[in-house]
Formats: C-alpha cells, sequence, structure tokens
C-alpha cells in the first residue's frame, strides 16, 4: 500500500556525493478545513474526469450558473444525491446550468469497512466504473492525488453543492435539498432549486448557505486511522472449527437478520484459494450492514490443522460487529470443516450445489437463497449482488 508522508525525503546527487534533504509538507486536512464564503471566486481547477479528459473551470465559462457538486462513489448519502443531480440537470436543461461533480476524497483515507453500501471505493479508475455503471450525465472529476481544489472550496462533506453565477461568485452553499435518504419522495425542500431560480430571477436568496448532510470528507491526514484500523484487524485471532449437518442446515436457516454468505472451499482447490482473499476483504467491507461471511471446508476431517493454517495466512478473521453477532448466536467462529459426506453438505446447505470446488451462497435472512456462484467469484459482480440486496443508500424506517 501507498504510504503517505509528512516528512518528504529527497534524494539529489552534488559532486557525486549522495545529499538527503528533508522538506516538511502538510497533509491536505492537517490545517482548519475554511469554507468558501458567499460571494467569493469561484477556485479555479484542472482535474481528471472520468472521460479521460482533464476540466478547467474555463471550459465552463459560457454557463451563466455553474454548479459543482462534490460526491463520491462510496458514501451513500452521495449515492443517494446522484438522482437528483439527474434530475437538477433535467429541470433546467433550457436554462445555462452547468453541473459538474467532483470527488474530493483521499481512497486511501477510507477504511473498508466504509464501504459498506458501494461497488466501488475512490481511486479514479473505479469512479470510471461507477459512472458508466449509474448512467452519470454530468462530468465526474477526481480530486483525490492532492484535494487541492476541495481545501480551495472548504468541502466538509459528500454531497454538498456549490452555485456560482456568470461572474463566478459564490452565491450558495450546503445541501441539495433537506432529505437526508435516496427516495425523491422524501424531499420536502428543494434548496438547490430554490436558489438557482433566485440567481435566474436576479433576486437575493433566501438562505445562501445551509448545512450539508453525508459522510465527511476523507483527506489525506485521516491515512493513519486506515493504517491503524488494518493493524488492529491483523491482531485478531483466526479460528476454525468442526461442524455438522445440523450445524449447516442451521446456518442455512438464517433465523437472524444478517445477509449472510457462505462459501465451500477446499485446501487442495486453487480457485479457492484463489478468490479467499476477496471473500475476506468483502467480509471487512460489509461487517457495518449487518453481514455475515462465513468458510465451510469441505476436507477430511484430519485436515483441520492444515485447513486452518491456511485460514490464517488468509488472515479469515471475524470484523468486530461480526464478531460479536456471532456471539450473540452463541457461536464461536465463522470457518469451519464439515465432517460428512458431499450429499449430505449439499442437503443441508444448497440442493441446487452440484459438487463442484468452490461454490458460494448468498443466504437472505429467513433461509432464502438470493444468489450462488458456481465456481469461482467475480468479486465485482459479487459486490453488485450485496449492494443490490442490501440497498446503496439510507432509507426511511
Amino acid at each position: 500500500m501507498i504510504q503517505f508522508f509528512s516528512s518528504l525525503r529527497s534524494l539529489t546527487f552534488a559532486g557525486g556525493i549522495l545529499l538527503l534533504s528533508t522538506t516538511t509538507q502538510a497533509a491536505p486536512g492537517e490545517g482548519e478545513i475554511k469554507p468558501l464564503a458567499i460571494g467569493a471566486a469561484a477556485p479555479d481547477f484542472d482535474l481528471p474526469g472520468v472521460d479521460g479528459k482533464n476540466h478547467r473551470l474555463a471550459d465552463y465559462a459560457a454557463a451563466d450558473i455553474l454548479a459543482v457538486v462534490f460526491l463520491c462513489n462510496h458514501c451513500p448519502s452521495a449515492q443517494g444525491a446522484e438522482s437528483r443531480v439527474k434530475a437538477l440537470i433535467e429541470a433546467y436543461a433550457d436554462k445555462s446550468l452547468q453541473v459538474v461533480a467532483i470527488s474530493p476524497n483521499d481512497p486511501l483515507s477510507v477504511r473498508l469497512n466504509e464501504l459498506g453500501y458501494s461497488i466501488y471505493g475512490d481511486t479514479l479508475e473505479e469512479m470510471k466504473l461507477h459512472a458508466a455503471e449509474y448512467e452519470f450525465n454530468f462530468p465526474y472529476l477526481y480530486d483525490g492525488e492532492t484535494q487541492s481544489v476541495s481545501l480551495a472550496f472548504g468541502v466538509s462533506a459528500t454531497p454538498q453543492i456549490f452555485l456560482f453565477d456568470k461572474e463566478r461568485r459564490l452565491r450558495y452553499s450546503g445541501r441539495i435539498d433537506d432529505s437526508r435518504f435516496g427516495e425523491p419522495d422524501t424531499i420536502k425542500k428543494h434548496d438547490a432549486r430554490e436558489a438557482i431560480d433566485a440567481i435566474l430571477a436576479g433576486t437575493a436568496i433566501a438562505e445562501p448557505v445551509t448545512r450539508a448532510h453525508g459522510c465527511s470528507t476523507k483527506w489525506a491526514a485521516k491515512r493513519h486511522l486506515v493504517g491503524e484500523y488494518n493493524t488492529t484487524f491483523k491482531a485478531k485471532p483466526v479460528t476454525i472449527e468442526k461442524i455438522d449437518e445440523g450445524g449447516v442446515k442451521a446456518l442455512a436457516a438464517n433465523t437472524t437478520d444478517k445477509l449472510r454468505l457462505v462459501n465451500l472451499w477446499a485446501t487442495w482447490c486453487g480457485p479457492c484459494l484463489a478468490e479467499m482473499p476477496h471473500l475476506v476483504e468483502i467480509g471487512r467491507q460489509f461487517e457495518t450492514r449487518g453481514f455475515d461471511m462465513i468458510t465451510i471446508s469441505t476436507d477430511a476431517p484430519e485436515a483441520i490443522e492444515k485447513a486452518g493454517t491456511l485460514m490464517k495466512r488468509f488472515h479469515a478473521a471475524m470484523p468486530d460487529l461480526t464478531g460479536g453477532s456471532v456471539l450473540e448466536e452463541g457461536r464461536r467462529t465463522n470457518n469451519y470443516l464439515y465432517a460428512g459426506s458431499t450429499d449430505s453438505l449439499a442437503e443441508a446447505l444448497d440442493p441446487e450445489w452440484q459438487g463442484t470446488l468452490p461454490h458460494t451462497v448468498l443466504i437472505a435472512p429467513g433461509g432464502k437463497v438470493l444468489h450462488r456462484f458456481s465456481g469461482e467469484i467475480d468479486p465485482t459482480e459479487l459486490r453488485r449482488v450485496i449492494v443490490k440486496a442490501l440497498g446503496r443508500w439510507y432509507a426511511p424506517e
């Protein structure tokens, strides 16, 4: 993993002697984040977009109103706002409004369990995939490398919108509307639209600054928190136990409120070993959503030590929230070895399983199999299925 150093070291040669010079550079987000003031000029930018081109403030000089919206891939509030951004574009299609979205986040400052609502993380390459999958009809730019543009705007959260007039003076900043949810029918007040209407009419905006509601900006200064999170996980114990037919039936019945992923594997199965790191990562990613990743080895009973050794190498430990929920069920682990026949395992877990390995099933609360993967998983497709089952944003009760 790329490491961020607040003390940047550069090596130079002078007269054949290796010189070490040290300069101190503050990480983005270390100091006070000051929000752009109403009336301030639009900060200049030159940022890469998901279309493979660089985008500049001057590129949008023709528009009477410029809306700069800070979004990102992983945040549920930002994902819920995507339909609002598209609706803005549609509502003002006959007006001179230009919408530009920017992702402010440093991808290395996002913990795995912060990705529980998303298929993709916040890298530029993943932004390209996200924008294509959800059919973005607006420029989507990446500021995660230096975060200099985000600092200039003083972005506090995603989503957050900044509206500039023809002279590119800030007229409104804050929320798009008053809803915290993704469903459009939960909106009661369209703050950004009211501000746009006022700018177009040449009148004062009643409330030019509102509070943005969403995920905090992931500044590079917080990378150490991700490192601490990963170190803590690496210190967790990895365990494995034998399980019988009754135990597997109980897992398959899934009387919990969790979405349950069960993977059948073996120590001698190459595709099983190839996919295991992805499964461990997925188990960590969705721990905050009520999610359970369970492995069941189909090796002979005497191979339990070998299976356990491999699981330790993959570090298939239980994340904190998963571990807590497992204890509440009266279980001690999420890694098992089945000491029985293939037929009895199939009947207990998934009668449609033909015996090939690996085999993975996604089980809803109540025991319904939502999806099954026979053979090595496609990690992105598995995440897509999980997110579809759990939802991309907070939903009202």
